[in-house]
C-alpha cells in the first residue's frame, strides 16, 4: 500500500503540480486508509471494505465534510491506480459520498473591519511589531489572500507603485492581485521601521519568515482586543473581502480571479451570502415581510 501511495503523491507533485499543503492532506488521508486495511492487500479491497471504512470514519464522529474529503482522496487514488494499470477495477465507483452540510462562510461588516484594524494601533503605533500587525491586517482585507499566500510573500512580490501583489496560489499557479493605497501605506511604514534586512515581507520576532500559525495568533489577538463576534478568524478576512466586493457591485468572474478559485462554483457561495444579507434587510424593513 505504501509504495502505491508514494507513486500517487509523486504523480500529484510532478504532473499535477499540487501544493505542499494539499500533498500533506492526501498523505494523511491515504495513510489513515492504509492503517485501516492493515495487512490486507490493496488488490482485494472491494465495495464492502470501503463501506466498513466509511462506518469507522462515522464512528469517530468526523464531520460529513471531513469524511467527504477523505473519500475524495480515495477516489483520486483509485482512479490513478486503475489508469496506471495497478488495479483492474475501481472499487470506489459505487460508493456514494455523505451529504455535505452547507454552511455559509462568516464575514465582518465594514465597521467591524475598521475597528479590528485600528485595534492593531491601540497600544503603540510606532512599535515595529504593531506596524507589522497592522500591515498584515490591511493586506488581508485589501487582497483577500489565503494565509499560506500571505506568509509566502517576499518584498519583491509587492509593486508599491503599480499597486499590485504577485501571488503564488494553489497548485503553484501565479496570479496578480490589486492592493489598495491604505494597505500599501501600512506596508511602507512597517518596512521603514523594520530593523532586520530580509527579502521576506513579513517577519516574526526572530527575524524569520512568519508562519501561518503566527499570523492566526496575531489575528486572534486583535479579534479579542476589538471584541469582535465569535466565529471570526484569519480566513474570515478572505470571506469579507469577497462579500464586500460583491455588495458594492463587483461581478462574480472578477471576484473568482481575485480569489484564485479554479471553479466559479466555489465563488458562487458568496452570492448566497449577499442574498441572505439582502433578505435580512428586507425582513426588517418591509412592513409586510
Amino acid at each position: 500500500m505504501e509504495k502505491y501511495i508514494e507513486k500517487f503523491l509523486r504523480y500529484l507533485e510532478i504532473e499535477k503540480n499540487y501544493s505542499v499543503n494539499t500533498l500533506v492532506n492526501y498523505k494523511l488521508d491515504l495513510s489513515g486508509f492504509s492503517k485501516f486495511l492493515g495487512a490486507a492487500e490493496l488488490e482485494k479491497v472491494d465495495y464492502l471494505a470501503l463501506r466498513k471504512y466509511l462506518a469507522v470514519l462515522k464512528e469517530k464522529n468526523f464531520s460529513s465534510r471531513t469524511v467527504g474529503r477523505k473519500l475524495s482522496s480515495l477516489r483520486s487514488f483509485f482512479k490513478f491506480l486503475v489508469r496506471e494499470g495497478y488495479l483492474k477495477t475501481n472499487p470506489i465507483l459505487m460508493l456514494s459520498s455523505p451529504r455535505m452540510e452547507k454552511h455559509l462562510p462568516s464575514f465582518m461588516t465594514e465597521e467591524e473591519v475598521a475597528h479590528l484594524i485600528e485595534s492593531a494601533f491601540a497600544k503603540n503605533e510606532k512599535d515595529e511589531r504593531g506596524l507589522r500587525d497592522r500591515a498584515i491586517l490591511e493586506t488581508f482585507y485589501s487582497t483577500g489572500l489565503r494565509i499560506s499566500e500571505l506568509v509566502s510573500l517576499d518584498i519583491d512580490d509587492a509593486d508599491f507603485i503599480g499597486g499590485i501583489v504577485k501571488v503564488m496560489g494553489k497548485g503553484k499557479k501565479e496570479r496578480v492581485v490589486p492592493i489598495g493605497d491604505t494597505a500599501i501605506g501600512a506596508l511602507r511604514r512597517y518596512l521603514d521601521k523594520r530593523k532586520k534586512t530580509s527579502e521576506v515581507l513579513f517577519l516574526n520576532k526572530n527575524g524569520k519568515r512568519i508562519t501561518s500559525r503566527g499570523v492566526r495568533d496575531i489575528v486572534e489577538k486583535y479579534i479579542k482586543l476589538a471584541g469582535i463576534k465569535e466565529g471570526v478568524s484569519a480566513h474570515t478576512f478572505r470571506h469579507t473581502f469577497a462579500t464586500h466586493l460583491l455588495d458594492r457591485g463587483a461581478d462574480l468572474r472578477t471576484v473568482q480571479e481575485l480569489l484564485g478559485h479554479a471553479n466559479l462554483s466555489t465563488t458562487q457561495i458568496y452570492t448566497h451570502l449577499t442574498t441572505e444579507r439582502l433578505k435580512n434587510v428586507y425582513d426588517k424593513a418591509h412592513p409586510r415581510a
